[in-house]
Parts: structure tokens; sequence; C-alpha cells
């Protein structure tokens, strides 16, 4: 058989049973043939907005992937929880294989400030251009 995500349990309860405050959907998107490849039909640009949270926010972020390729995305800086069926036991994770057509979701807690890379990991994919930013800045009032 076939081993899947859902066969996944982390032997340590999570870190930050929150439930998320709001979901954020990514479709990853790309031409075979013409071999163009983004996060919602955007290539990334230098003038491209960065995917923006707030310092501690807890967000669920769900990937679609409407190419017929796999793509292992990847966030710098951050583990988050992967979406299993096992609540409060996710595998907790920095990539996440989508294959072609799924979709996974994954529990995001933002407590790293900064900027941080968001790509997918066949390089050649990233490089032309499924890529973004992460920021996570403190929310207004916090201390830097």
């Amino acid at each position: 058989r076939v081993l899947t995500y859902k066969d996944l349990v982390s032997l340590d309860p999570n870190p930050d049973p929150r439930p998320p405050s709001r979901e954020l959907e990514i479709h990853l998107t790309g031409n075979m043939e013409r071999f163009m490849w983004a996060f919602d039909g955007v290539s990334y640009s230098h003038l491209k907005d960065p995917i923006p949270f707030r310092s501690n926010e807890r967000v669920r972020v769900v990937l679609v992937n409407d190419s017929m390729m796999a793509h292992p995305i990847h966030l710098h800086g951050h583990f988050f929880e992967v979406v299993t069926g096992n609540p409060g036991r996710h595998p907790r994770k920095h990539t996440v294989n989508v294959l072609p057509g799924g979709k996974v979701a994954f529990d995001f807690t933002a407590d790293e400030r900064g900027d941080w890379a968001f790509h997918c990991h066949l390089l050649y994919h990233m490089h032309a251009g499924m890529f973004n930013v992460v920021t996570v800045r403190p929310l207004e009032g916090d201390a830097a």
C-alpha cells in the first residue's frame, strides 16, 4: 500500500492547539508546455506583494495544485502542522508535497518575525516563478 500524509501522526502533541483564525487558499499553477509556474497564476517579481501574516497569528493554508506535476512547497523559517485528520497530533513539517490535482492543508503559526522564502522545492519551478515571500509583522502597537 502507498502511504499518505493521513498515515502520519506526531508522537508529541502539537505546540499550538489554537484553531486557525482565518484560511488562506493558494493555487499552484503552471503550464508544462510553456514552462511557466506560479502561485495563483502570478509569477514572482520584485513588485509582487508578499503574503502577509501578523506575529503569532494562526492560519490554515490550503494549497491547491491546479497543475499536472507534483510540487514540494517549502516555507523557510517555520514549521507547520499538516492537517491529516489526527487533531492535536498533526505531523510537523517545513515542506509538503502537493500531488497533481491534489490539495494539502496546513495550520501555520507565524511565530518568527521577518521575511521568509516560500517556494516550490523543484528549483527549476522556483526559478520559473513559483516563489514568493512570506512576511510576518508585529500586531499594531506591539513592540518590535
